[in-house]
């Protein structure tokens, strides 16, 4: 495999997940963002630990979908995350379902 091919291989990948990604956020709740990955998700928890006076986060998430090229499978019933960089978790907005006129 040339280094092109490699290339356009990557990069059908990243538009094939980013198609995945627009159809299905609106499922979503929450947008939980790490400094290894992006999440989708329904149900949040984060608890600040503190170890030997470092502190690290701890998230449980539910319900999930990870932003992961490599994954087979990127819906998840349950994610635990440990992480010592920071966290941004935002709620996504949801659209009004509107009646037809």
């Amino acid at each position: 495999m040339s280094p092109e091919d490699l290339e356009n291989y990557e990069a059908e990948l990243e538009l094939s997940l980013y198609r995945e990604y627009k159809d299905i956020v609106g499922q979503f709740t929450y947008l939980v963002e790490t400094d290894r990955r992006m999440y989708l998700a329904n149900g949040v928890e984060m608890t600040p630990r503190n170890a030997d006076g470092e502190v690290y986060f701890e998230l449980r998430l539910t319900d999930a979908w990870a932003w992961d090229l490599h994954r087979p499978s990127r819906f998840v019933k349950q994610v635990r995350v440990i992480t010592f960089k920071d966290v941004n978790i935002e709620e996504l907005e949801q659209p009004e379902l509107r009646l037809p006129e």
